[in-house]
């Protein structure tokens, strides 16, 4: 600080500041308004940018700890206040945090005049109004905050011990269905079912909305950590029934051993036991899952594998690939379709199988505007072999995300009329099992297709749960039996039995039926008995790119 009269007084506040330091969360501050210099209470290096807590030319200096966008506005404030115009420092504007990340912050300070009753000092406290609270008084139990504190209190040691992480499952439909009073209810009786069965060692602490920790840093083992969530589950049960079963709800727990975490960083922590509530909760619900490294790394990389392809998407899908294979019209022995399958690589990973990839997409939600992408790369294809091959039709699947959560219809249309397609020259397929659930939206959607002319075909028919009033339902033009299904009934006579009573039923409805998976001649020819209308499979040819197959299928 620079020298100056009063000297000893600024000294007296920042002693007073050094004092107040360890007993408050919020931070003081003085401010030499004749010098430019300024002080802080020293906690403010822990959260702030800021490498002192004390410095000189303070005007210049907070150009590297307040927000770029606020950093004119402090200035003007503190002008003003210069000039005599105010007394009272108190606005609301960003400082920067350790990491850069703007943090709101309410700044307020009174003037200290010196003998001639011109500004001297600006004293004051900085608090954060955008910082989360320590305890909740729904529950009763204190927040992450607080979790984060005491673990810090830790910090340099290695901790022994376990997180069991606790969820309600479906908390969202008892808010929805009984009301936000009720769903408090139920948060408070869950704490308390919680709290009278852990040990007076293990703290217990309330997470994110419906979600609490019970932290034990005693060296507690997983099998006590399990034995705890089993009792907790009793507890529950106990509870909703005292409660007449007003409302049924479970609770999943994740269960991270200290021991299996070599960084035991407090938002490590918090990050890896997220994902092992996160795996009970997709296992099933209503029981516990052990945070297991090798299954931390599988997520990452699927995690890791979304990053990737999401930046394919908004780099004009750059990686993605649309394959066609061949449908072979095997009464009239000619090429009748092809489908349209995904593939996708990247220099990252190489060529990955649509088996891992399109789950990540439809999780993601990459999956409309990828579908939107490969239904216009189909009809660009469609509508270029009908130049060579006038009644050639394209397939496309669609995933159950893609028809419930866009307009993919009008897509379809639009690629129509796009691309000036023929009526029934694009086949939508549909998988078996993604649609069983089929509801009134999903049914129009079938409806629409039929209406606009577009054939509908159920693919992969006998892998998941085939049934006739699913049949009726969707109505479809085509059914397609799986390669799976086909396997089986050329090395076992009751499957092969089976199939033709099938081919039978599907013709007799007035539908066409296509068998996948054919590799062999000796396998066409023992199918063909079955008197299939079209075949496909690596027989006549295996998926490839669109100028392989115009080569191989189209102008040869």
């Amino acid at each position: 600080m620079g020298k100056f009269e009063g000297e000893i007084k600024i000294n007296q506040f920042k002693d007073v500041i050094d004092i107040l330091n360890p007993c408050i969360d919020d931070y003081l501050f003085i401010m030499d308004l004749k010098n430019d210099c300024y002080y802080m209470s020293p906690n403010c290096l822990e959260r702030f940018h800021m490498n002192e807590n004390g410095f000189s030319d303070a005007s210049e200096k907070f150009a590297d700890i307040v927000y770029a966008d606020d950093y004119e506005m402090l200035l003007k404030d503190i002008w003003q206040i210069k000039q005599g115009e105010k007394d009272f420092h108190n606005i609301q504007y960003r400082w920067l945090g350790k990491n850069c990340e703007p943090i709101w912050i309410n700044c307020r300070g009174r003037v200290v005049h010196d003998e001639n009753n011109r500004p001297e000092f600006l004293v004051g406290c900085v608090n954060e109004i955008g910082a989360r609270q320590k305890a909740d008084n729904v529950s009763g139990l204190l927040l992450e905050t607080s979790m984060q504190e005491e673990l810090h209190t830790h910090e340099g040691k290695h901790l022994k011990g376990f997180i069991l992480r606790l969820g309600i499952d479906s908390f969202k439909e008892i808010n929805e269905s009984r009301g936000i009073d009720y769903g408090d209810m139920i948060l408070r009786k869950t704490a308390e079912c919680i709290r009278t069965l852990i040990s007076p060692a293990q703290k217990l602490y309330r997470v994110v909305a419906d979600e609490f920790s019970v932290v034990d840093l005693n060296g507690g083992t997983v099998s006590e950590a399990e034995n705890l969530y089993n009792e907790i589950r009793r507890k529950i049960n106990q509870f909703i029934e005292e409660n007449h079963y007003e409302v049924f709800y479970t609770i999943s727990a994740g269960i991270l051993d200290f021991e299996s975490v070599e960084n035991q960083d407090f938002f490590n922590l918090m990050k890896l036991s997220e994902f092992a509530l996160s795996e009970a909760k997709n296992n099933g619900r209503n029981r516990s899952y052990l945070y297991n490294e090798e299954d931390y790394k599988i997520f990452q990389h699927k995690k890791k594998l979304v990053q990737i392809m999401r930046k394919a998407v908004n780099h004009n899908f750059e990686g993605f690939e649309a394959y066609f294979q061949p449908i072979v019209d095997i009464n009239e022995k000619r090429l009748f379709s092809a489908e349209t399958l995904l593939r996708f690589r990247s220099e990252e990973t190489g060529m990955i199988f649509p088996v891992e990839f399109i789950p990540l997409l439809e999780e993601s939600g990459l999956i409309i505007p990828v579908g939107r992408w490969v239904l216009d790369q189909a009809m660009k294809a469609c509508s270029k072999i009908q130049k060579q091959i006038p009644n050639f039709h394209i397939s496309v699947n669609l995933s159950y995300i893609q028809i419930m959560k866009s307009n993919v219809l009008e897509d379809i249309l639009e690629g129509i009329r796009k691309y000036d397609l023929k009526e029934g020259s694009i086949l939508i397929e549909l998988t078996e099992s993604g649609f069983l659930e089929s509801n009134a939206y999903f049914i129009g959607f079938c409806e629409g297709l039929k209406n606009n002319g577009i054939p509908l075909a159920l693919d992969d028919f006998g892998t998941g749960y085939s049934n006739f009033h699913y049949l009726y339902n969707i109505n479809p033009n085509t059914i397609k039996i799986d390669r799976s299904f086909t396997s089986k009934a050329l090395k076992n006579d009751y499957e092969y039995q089976l199939l033709h009573h099938m081919v039978d039923m599907i013709h007799s409805i007035d539908s066409k039926l296509c068998i996948e998976g054919i590799e062999t001649k000796q396998e066409l020819n023992k199918i063909c008995q079955m008197g299939p209308d079209y075949i496909q499979g690596y027989y006549f040819g295996k998926p490839c790119p669109l100028e392989d197959f115009m080569r191989d299928f189209v102008n040869k």
